[in-house]
């Protein structure tokens, strides 16, 4: 029976998932059954790089690592995945910053991944790759004669090949990537300027079943949002509902609406954008003065980068700038965190909330949207303001859509869920709660490794 080897650049140790539940943990859980192996780096930056990957046994799941050099780790995380890479997919070209230098460093990073994975593969695995940091890995893998099933799925945006171009090698990296079996999308429309790059790349136009072949390999494609298990996610709000945390928040309220948002500290979230409409919201809309909280939780990340650190400058000052401006002497209106809080913990806090504000400027999906549907009252739940450019916006319509570059209408928007009627707030929370038990973490994982199977079977 063939083993599932998931690849992707770090590594979910079963030991850190209290901690760093989220994200890809959270999305593979279902995939990681016994027999399955999880490769990457293990986080950790030394002297040199590893000659091999350190093996680790748990529950059945092999977790094979390897730790980085501080030449590696900054070349290829620092300065070509987030220098580079991040802005370019999140459609940020001014922010892009490109040394070649740290691309061949990006290259050197996925032959070393190739090198130390080969040795461990068997001939029937299929091999899972993860996300922008590993676009060049499939290849990579393929030189060194694997000749498995590969699948390689982007968590993030993929851009038109007009932005595209603006990365010199862009062209490299969509070559590389099609040496992947089954590339996969989080959206219809990222999946099409993918596929409008190979054209633009490699003249490999794209079939009716939106595959092309290059050089006598067939790629496939396909589009598989992550999702969340939702009814899962809701049980454990409705126990985070009698933490003490959450009714710490409940005492501090004072009977006051709860509008809430919870993002990693990045530019493409649009948290000055948010902090902007929020002070918009109580400018155009003084009768929420005193009547309204905003909670935004912005866990630190990426603190090596100095442009993280600009934004949290920025972020401190927008929020002094709005309490400044309307705080009374017992009522702050923004508050403000930048530590991480435990996931189940966050569960409670959004069932609280009459509003979840998910603007960021572009999101490859944002299942900080799901989560906050999923944990609603469904007899009486808050609205979703969700920005048009997050992937979920293509699927979850009956939140209100808006523009996060827009104030004044993200602001409207906030009023208008804070007014809407409770049989409208119903109505649209079960929409809404239905998609996302459709498309769940299991779903994903579930349609994905199928498609890829299938591709197993007809030309292995």
């Amino acid at each position: 029976m063939s083993r599932l080897v998931v690849v992707s650049n770090r590594v979910s140790m079963p030991t850190e998932r209290g901690a760093r539940a989220g994200g890809l943990a959270v999305a593979l859980a279902d995939a990681m059954t016994p027999g399955s192996v999880w490769f990457g780096w293990s986080g950790k930056r030394m002297p040199a790089t590893s000659n091999a990957a350190t093996i680790v046994e748990n529950k059945g799941v092999t977790y094979a690592t390897i730790d980085l050099s501080e030449s590696d780790y900054h070349r290829y995380y620092v300065g070509f995945s987030n220098g580079s890479l991040w802005p370019l997919l999140h459609y940020r070209t001014g922010l892009l910053e490109f040394r070649r230098d740290d691309y061949e460093g990006y290259l050197a990073v996925n032959e070393i991944f190739a090198d130390r994975l080969t040795p461990l593969l068997k001939p029937d695995d299929i091999v899972w790759i993860h996300d922008y940091q590993l676009l060049t890995m499939a290849e990579a893998l393929r030189q060194r004669g694997v000749r498995n099933r590969i699948g390689l799925f982007l968590h993030i945006p993929f851009v038109p090949p007009a932005v595209l171009h603006v990365l010199p090698s862009a062209s490299v990296l969509v070559r590389a990537m099609a040496a992947a079996d089954l590339v996969g999308f989080q959206t219809h429309g990222d999946r099409m300027n993918f596929l409008e790059s190979a054209a633009s790349c490699m003249g490999a136009a794209p079939d009716a079943t939106n595959g092309f072949i290059h050089q006598g390999h067939r790629t496939e494609t396909i589009v598989a949002p992550v999702g969340i298990d939702a009814d899962g996610f809701a049980q454990a709000a409705k126990r985070a509902a009698n933490m003490a945390e959450t009714k710490r928040l409940i005492e501090s309220l004072v009977g006051r609406d709860l509008a809430i948002g919870v993002d990693r500290l990045d530019y493409t979230k649009g948290l000055p954008q948010r902090f902007d409409a929020f002070g918009q919201l109580l400018h155009r809309h003084p009768e929420h003065l005193r009547r309204i909280s905003f909670l935004q939780i912005a866990a630190r990340s990426r603190e090596d980068v100095d442009r993280y650190q600009s934004l949290r400058r920025e972020l401190d000052r927008k929020a002094g700038d709005i309490n400044g401006a309307y705080s009374d002497f017992d009522w702050t209106p923004l508050r403000y965190m930048t530590r991480a809080v435990n996931r189940n913990t966050i569960a409670g806090f959004y069932r609280l909330a009459r509003i979840g504000v998910v603007t960021p400027l572009r999101d490859g999906m944002n299942l900080v949207a799901k989560e906050f549907v999923a944990a609603q009252d469904s007899a009486d739940p808050g609205v979703l303001v969700l920005s048009r450019f997050a992937g979920a916006a293509e699927d979850m319509t009956e939140a209100l859509i808006v523009n996060p570059y827009d104030a004044d209408a993200v602001a409207d928007a906030m009023h208008a869920a804070l007014i809407m009627e409770k049989d409208e707030r119903i109505t649209r929370h079960a929409a809404l709660l239905a998609k996302i038990r459709k498309h769940t973490a299991a779903s994903f994982c579930r349609d994905f490794l199928r498609r890829l199977k299938f591709i197993e079977r007809a030309t292995g």
